[in-house]
């Protein structure tokens, strides 16, 4: 048999004729997609970036998702990972993504937890040596980690069906097998499987190797566990293809090759691209730059925005990888925002798909509100808010709190919180978006009847007012404040 290769296959070569264009009847759209055949259409969006074996196998990889060909129908596809983290990041999506298009197209899926492998750390793509975590820690994110993606299989299942039947999502934990093994018996079984020249011409092998830090063996041992993964579920699960980022080629042509020898069996592997910021730096925890998917640590708000703000030159590209919109729809939106670019449709669009997946639709109803109040003013927005909400939106701001004394007036809160100076300079606010309004009981009365109040100074810094202890308020008091606490909080300048 002819030695497996590595192939990048152009667009041309997989679709065999040009891409669509226009706006196909909703009806047909999924149809259009299975006549294409599935790697095709991933390939065309760009998801798909490189297949190994290409070719040189008894069964060529397009063959296996073929059922007019006789390929075994449903496959299994697995991703891992691992829980360096108590969350997933934006860098985790588009390999999550795949998996779930495979899922669509009624494959059996796997997200493989590394709750084992990631006390070893992956050197892939990395310059040095991960910060070690200890195993309650890892435990612990791994916990995190399946219920992070089991939630989002679940936004997938209930927000985004197609009609179709589709196949299972299963989470495993590879610790569920290695605590098993007996670190003796497992190098006496699995290493002679192994070659050091091989394993040492990894391109991140040779990266580290060359660096100032070396390579520690933990580390250099990776890509051996992860191809035993590889091997373990083909074993027990039946999985043929594993589904990882560009960087991670090396460490899926290891699996290939450790089941290739026991097995004399084809597996494969499929590459996804690896996000990066506008510096060219890969987005994740050890770059400083994550765009997590768990709400504690960053709010649908702030994912929302991270969407939003993307660049005409990307956008397109991002709906094609982050979106199931079909590609003729993403045609019709971008053919429309050439008309009108100042509606920002595609990034519109493409921040509401990725956040409804994430967080669902009440994480999108909240993002949207927390829009509204923070760049359009919206008081009314504000109104409806939780007070979750409020602190997500404003949590960066500063703040402060003021027990007040019995008649303390809002301009007198005001003054002692230094949202307005003394003397005539701060003897006006804007209340509630309302202009030059003066220390009145009336407008006061106003004032104190929104769930979240509004000021605004002379100099356009605006604050939101918070009232805890809120004490029983009617016209025949003479002040609203008594005894209360209140909170100012100083955003970011609304727009």
């Amino acid at each position: 048999m002819a030695a497996p290769m590595l192939r990048c296959i152009s667009r041309s070569q997989w679709l065999g004729t040009q891409a669509l264009s226009g706006v196909l009847p909703l009806g047909l759209r999924e149809a259009h997609s299975a006549a294409q055949g599935l790697l095709a259409v991933q390939k065309a969006r760009g998801l798909f970036k490189e297949f190994f074996p290409e070719k040189g196998t008894k069964t060529e990889l397009p063959e296996l998702f073929d059922r007019g060909t006789g390929g075994k129908f449903p496959q299994t596809i697995y991703c891992g990972f691992d829980p360096t983290a108590d969350s997933l990041h934006v860098g985790h999506l588009l390999a999550l993504l795949g998996l779930f298009h495979f899922q669509r197209a009624g494959h059996n899926v796997i997200a493989l937890v590394g709750g084992a492998t990631a006390r070893l750390g992956d050197p892939s793509g990395r310059t040095k040596e991960r910060e070690a975590l200890d195993a309650e820690r890892v435990q612990s994110n791994a916990r995190a980690l399946s219920q992070g993606l089991k939630a989002l299989a679940a936004n997938h299942q209930q927000l985004f069906a197609n009609g179709r039947t589709w196949g299972s999502f299963t989470v495993l934990d590879n610790s569920a097998w290695y605590q098993k093994q007996d670190l003796v018996n497992f190098l006496a079984a699995v290493g002679g499987h192994f070659r050091m020249g091989t394993l040492l011409s990894r391109l991140s092998v040779q990266t580290r190797l060359k660096s100032s830090e070396g390579m520690s063996l933990a580390e250099f041992l990776y890509q051996v566990l992860q191809a035993y993964d590889f091997y373990y579920l083909f074993q027990h699960y039946g999985c043929r293809v594993q589904l990882g980022g560009s960087d991670q080629l090396g460490n899926i042509m290891s699996g290939y090759e450790f089941i290739h020898k026991l097995t004399g069996e084809d597996v494969f592997g499929i590459s996804v691209p690896l996000i990066t910021s506008t510096t060219g730096a890969k987005l994740g925890k050890s770059a400083g730059n994550a765009v997590w998917l768990n709400r504690d640590k960053t709010s649908p708000f702030e994912l929302y925005q991270f969407f939003l703000r993307q660049q005409d030159d990307l956008v397109e590209r991002y709906l094609k990888l982050f979106t199931f919109l079909p590609l003729p729809e993403i045609d019709h939106i971008m053919q429309l925002h050439v008309k009108e670019p100042e509606k920002r449709g595609p990034q519109k669009r493409l921040a509401a798909e990725v956040t409804k997946l994430v967080h669902g639709q009440e994480g999108l109803a909240s993002a949207k509100r927390c829009t509204q109040a923070l760049y359009h003013s919206s008081i009314d927005a504000l109104e409806v808010m939780s007070d979750q909400e409020l602190k997500e939106l404003f949590k960066e701001a500063s703040f402060s709190e003021l027990v007040l004394d019995p008649g303390t007036s809002v301009l007198d809160t005001c003054r002692k919180a230094n949202a307005i100076p003394d003397g005539p300079r701060g003897s006006q606010l804007d209340i509630n978006n309302k202009k030059n309004v003066s220390d009145s009981f009336n407008d006061e009365y106003a004032f104190l009847q929104k769930k979240y109040p509004s000021l605004a100074n002379r100099n356009g810094t605006k604050y939101l007012v918070q009232t805890l202890n809120r004490q029983p308020f009617t016209k025949k008091t003479s002040h609203y404040f008594n005894y209360g606490i209140m909170k100012f909080r100083e955003p970011q300048q609304l727009l």
